[in-house]
Formats: structure tokens, C-alpha cells, sequence
């Protein structure tokens, strides 16, 4: 035996020591002349296998990470600008509700009929509403001498609710042929929103050319104060513009629709879905936001607004010394002025 074996047998710690010196020299060895390999790595939260005790197969398949799509916020709808949009864009800015009571409703609620006393397009131009809108949609019309070119006494009327072309001409007899509609009916309105307007504003709506159709007279009885869901003009070809124009109205005035209705009108304007919703000419009516009325059980109801005056008849106004009344004067009304030659209870 060597000495150097003799020191090793005396010296066992210092075997330990020799044979990891020894096995670094050789790791080091290896390390330079071995290809180096390569390791995939496990994905996020996997554990590396150990050498001695071999685990599951890695799945090696990419992992697909989903980027949540950015919510997109439809850009506020002005719905006093009617013409900028479709009437299904339109509509959907309208809120739905169900009707409120019709307490408190009358047509006073609206001012006096046809009065030229309105902020509406065409008010204060001396003619009353119905002489206007009759001026509008008749054609060859004739208008009476001495009245500022106001009072229609003929005209051709074609009919938009029936598609028929109906002869107008003015007298007690006759004029009921042709009558000016409230698209969206006043009753409705009212229960709809209308009633939280100012009086101003809703007289306003009343005589708004937007909302005014000269139509057949016993079409626009039979359709009394019906929506959408309950009624809809005889000529087919007219659905979509006669609900694009409710729509246009409603929004104009801040008034609501009930789900029937909303239904009906999404159903008419989906064989339609590029419907405009019509505008007039002019600026638009700017109405303020209906301020809700705080109410503690049943709502008031009163008959109609104090500031309005109004007579059922001419003996009424005779009664209360105001006859003869002129067109623009407080309490005129056309039911009062059977010729429409702008002086009431004339006679």
C-alpha cells in the first residue's frame, strides 16, 4: 500500500471530499463535450417532473389567451333632431312604460283648436293651423279672397291612410271629409307623458306641423285615440312612414311608449329598416325635459288649465259678452268659426 493509501484509509472524511473533487472534474467534462438539450418549459403553475419518479405527459398544446372585446357606447341620440336618424334608432331612445290615467284629460289640456298662437313651425302667421296644414298636403287648392291668403276653399286631397284621392271643399256639409289628424293622438299623448309638459309646450304639440296629417275624415274617426298596437292606417304602403312619424313625434316631446306598442312599431319597421324619421323645415322645437310632478295617491284632475279660455258655443260667448271673437283672441276656437273666415259668433 502507498503511503497516499495509507493516508486515506487513516483520514475516511477525506474520502468524501476526494470523490466529490474528483466527480466535479469530470461533470466539467461532460458539460463541454455533450450537445446541449433543450427543455420545453410547462406552462404557468406546472411542476417540472423529477428525474427519478417520471409524471404525467406535458401537453404541449398553445395556450389560447381571449382578449375581452371593449364595450362600445352607442353615442347620445338628439331626439329633437328627428331627421338625422332612422325611426328604429329613434325608437329605441324612447323609454317604455305602461299608460298613466287619463285623469285630468281634455282637449283644452292642449289649448284652443288650431290656434295660431303656438311657438310650433308656422305659428304667429296670421292663418290657424288647419288652414295651414290643409295649404300643406292639398293640391289645387283655391283660397278665399280677403282672408291673407289663409282660408282653403277646395283642394285635391290623396289620402295617405286609404290611398285615395278625395275632393275637398269648405262648408258645414263638407269639410268633415278631410280632417287634420294628431298622429299621435292627444289622449295618448297625454296618458304618455304629455301631461307632465307645460301648457305651453303642449299646445305647442298639438299644432306641431310634424305631428298633423290631412287624412279622410272617417278613417281618422274610426281611428279615435289608438297606437300602434291598436291601429294602423288601411294602406299598407304607408305603415312605415305613419309609424317613423309617431316615433319622430314622441321623441320630440320627450313622451313615452308602452311595450304593445314598442312591439308593433319594431315589427312595422323591420320590412322597412332604413325608414327615416321625418323632420319639417325650420329648426327643430326645442322642449324642455318634462319635470315629474311628485304625487301623494290619486293625481289632481283638473277640468282644464286656468289660463285657458274656452266656450263650448256661441251662445256661451254671447252669454259672456265676448262675441264676435277674432282669430288669436283669448277663447277663439275653429268649432266656433263654422266658415273659418277667422271671426267666430259672428252672427
Amino acid at each position: 500500500m502507498t503511503d497516499a493509501g495509507r493516508w486515506v484509509t487513516r483520514h475516511p472524511l477525506a474520502t468524501g471530499m476526494l470523490v466529490l473533487a474528483l466527480g466535479g472534474v469530470a461533470g466539467c467534462g461532460a458539460s463541454q463535450s455533450a450537445p446541449r438539450s433543450t427543455t420545453a418549459v410547462p406552462a404557468s403553475g406546472a411542476t417540472a417532473a423529477s428525474p427519478s419518479r417520471p409524471g404525467p405527459a406535458t401537453d404541449t398544446t398553445p395556450v389560447r389567451t381571449t382578449v375581452p372585446t371593449p364595450r362600445v357606447t352607442a353615442a347620445p341620440v338628439d331626439r329633437r333632431q328627428a331627421g338625422a336618424h332612422t325611426a328604429a334608432v329613434l325608437l329605441a331612445s324612447l323609454a317604455i312604460k305602461g299608460r298613466a290615467p287619463k285623469t285630468g284629460y281634455s282637449r283644452a289640456q292642449f289649448g284652443s283648436a288650431w290656434t295660431d298662437d303656438t311657438n310650433a313651425p308656422g305659428g304667429h302667421n296670421g292663418c290657424d293651423t288647419r288652414n295651414d296644414i290643409l295649404a300643406r298636403d292639398l293640391t289645387h287648392t283655391v283660397i278665399k279672397a280677403g282672408t291673407g291668403g289663409c282660408v282653403v276653399l277646395t283642394g285635391t286631397l290623396h289620402d295617405p291612410y286609404t290611398a285615395r284621392t278625395i275632393a275637398f271643399t269648405r262648408g258645414v256639409s263638407t269639410s268633415t271629409r278631410v280632417q287634420i289628424d294628431h298622429v299621435a293622438a292627444l289622449s295618448d299623448a297625454w296618458q304618455k307623458g304629455a301631461q307632465q309638459l307645460s301648457l305651453a309646450n303642449r299646445i305647442t304639440l298639438a299644432n306641431d306641423p310634424l305631428e298633423l296629417l290631412a287624412v279622410d275624415g272617417p278613417t281618422n274617426e274610426a281611428k279615435g285615440d289608438g297606437d300602434a298596437a291598436t291601429w294602423l292606417p288601411p294602406n299598407k304602403a304607408y305603415r312605415c312612414a305613419y309609424v317613423a312619424r309617431q316615433v319622430a313625434v314622441k321623441a320630440r316631446y320627450h313622451l313615452w311608449v308602452t311595450q304593445a306598442e314598442h312591439d308593433a312599431i319594431t315589427r312595422i319597421l323591420a320590412a322597412c329598416p332604413g325608414q327615416r324619421a321625418p323632420t319639417e323645415s325650420g329648426a327643430p322645437v326645442i322642449v324642455s325635459t318634462p319635470t315629474a310632478h311628485a304625487t301623494t295617491g290619486a293625481p289632481a284632475a283638473p277640468s282644464r288649465p286656468p289660463d285657458v279660455v274656452y266656450y263650448q258655443n256661441c251662445s256661451a260667448v254671447r252669454a259672456a259678452g265676448k262675441a264676435p271673437l277674432y282669430r288669436g283672441q283669448p277663447g277663439y276656437a275653429a268649432h266656433l268659426d263654422r266658415d273659418g273666415d277667422g271671426i267666430a259668433c259672428e252672427n
